[in-house]
């Protein structure tokens, strides 16, 4: 057992301002010189980005659709923070994989750490109102672990009015603070697929400092971390990987394709990669490498720069043509057909990508191989999430996926040293997906 002071910050609602209350907590948590971590509940690639941005270390997503219980504890254990650990929510406090489940919600995932939870209540259009949310909340599950609220979006009077009342009806919920109606300077753009990467926004930190310099004197942050440290003490484990052996792996990162599960990246390390990082926008050629890993992110965005490195296509071309093992998601799958929107790319793939301005698949499947492939055997499953506006005349038949919801289809193109398809996986919902990359990468460099 280890004792691992940690607050889950959830919100009434997607949009309740969880994501920039976090970051300005974060920031002041840094600012007060605390060791800090940062965490994720759900799916989500872009929220850690911003973690990362305001604390300069990894932040960690975890999601208990698709990974286990140990795998949660194991990932938070090896990443957490000294002084304190910081988790996001992910939609509602009870929102889960679909409208009669609590399954890989916030609360779900605050009852597998043991973590206190600040509940943060959008209070725009409302006041006496927001006492029947916040009621509503800690009475639906009486497992709840909500310990303090934060009011976003009220004005100091109707806070200190509204602050009276929460401690007379609920008297053991902590009131934490408040936000006030933030300036529009201090708000983070978003487009169709959500908030814009944290590396497009190019006065970020000025945006952070300014809330900071806003939570600071609204929020009680020696409350936040009394709250944090009456956190149980929690088992202390850590997953562990024999070593495959020593492989190079070229990982595509840049503005297109960032779209990384830090623990994925940290597993190919534990199993010997050694990852070479490597710009398909901006380099002309990719270092020796014994295998690839093409991620998705927003290629669509940058489909003339992407297009017009063709020295890059064509030793990618090459590489997959000669058998190099390659692994690629979504964009990273869109990038190896041969279009996008038009755009000449890597032309590897028999498919043509294409904006179908809505949503084509949303949220998590299980895909179980049909045949014997690069990161799994016949039969065995993985977990993973999708969720893209694009759709390609050809994904792929190798595996059979199965929503939440039941329904059940055809994706991925694969072979023995190739994953492309449309699904993010994580690795940790099946390890020996990363294994048999390595050991697909192993065997590639002994036949050099």
């Amino acid at each position: 057992m280890n004792k691992a002071p940690r607050l889950l910050i959830a919100g009434t609602s997607s949009g309740s301002g969880k994501t920039t209350i976090t970051m300005g907590i974060l920031k002041q948590l840094k600012n007060l010189q605390l060791n800090t971590a940062a965490f994720k509940c759900g799916p989500d690639y872009i929220d850690p980005m911003f973690h990362k941005e305001v604390l300069k270390t990894p932040s960690n997503n975890l999601d208990a659709f698709m990974l286990s219980d140990d795998s949660i504890l194991s990932i938070f254990n090896e990443n957490k923070g000294q002084d304190i650990s910081i988790i996001e929510g992910v939609m509602g406090y009870y929102d889960g994989i679909n409208a009669l489940s609590y399954d890989a919600s916030s609360y779900h995932l605050a009852k597998i750490l043991k973590a206190p939870t600040i509940l943060v209540v959008n209070c725009k259009g409302i006041s006496s109102s927001i006492l029947a949310i916040i009621k509503g909340f800690i009475t639906l599950k009486e497992d709840n672990l909500i310990k303090g609220v934060i009011l976003n979006n009220i004005s100091e009077k109707v806070y200190n009015d509204i602050k009276k009342q929460i401690n007379e009806i609920f008297p053991k919920l902590h009131v934490l603070g408040y936000v006030p109606k933030l300036p529009k300077d201090c708000l983070i753009e978003s487009r169709h697929l959500g908030l814009v990467t944290a590396k497009e926004i190019d006065n970020l930190n000025d945006k952070i400092n300014q809330i900071v310099d806003i939570i600071k004197k609204t929020i009680d942050f020696n409350l936040l971390m009394e709250i944090a440290n009456s956190a149980p003490l929690l088992e202390n484990n850590i997953l562990e990987f024999n070593k495959v052996g020593n492989v190079k792996i070229g990982v595509a990162y840049d503005e297109a394709f960032c779209f990384y599960y830090d623990a994925n990246l940290k597993l190919l390390e534990k199993l010997g990669a050694e990852l070479i990082y490597f710009s398909p926008i901006h380099d002309d050629l990719i270092p020796d490498i014994d295998g690839l890993y093409i991620g998705g992110g927003y290629p669509e965005l940058y489909l003339d720069q992407l297009s017009k490195n063709k020295k890059m296509l064509n030793t990618i071309k090459e590489l997959i043509n000669n058998k190099l093992p390659c692994l690629a998601e979504c964009g990273g799958f869109m990038y190896l057909g041969h279009h996008i929107d038009g755009y000449e790319m890597v032309n590897y793939l028999d498919n043509d990508a294409n904006n179908q301005n809505k949503l084509v698949r949303f949220g998590y499947v299980t895909l179980t191989a049909k045949n014997n492939n690069l990161i799994l055997n016949k039969d065995e499953e993985i977990k993973g999430h999708e969720f893209h506006y694009y759709d390609t005349n050809n994904n792929g038949t190798s595996f059979e996926l199965i929503k939440t919801n039941g329904i059940k289809y055809e994706a991925v193109i694969s072979n023995e040293s190739l994953y492309a398809g449309f699904p993010h996986l994580h690795f940790y919902s099946n390890p020996k997906a990363a294994i048999n990359f390595v050991k697909k990468c192993l065997e590639y460099r002994s036949k050099l």
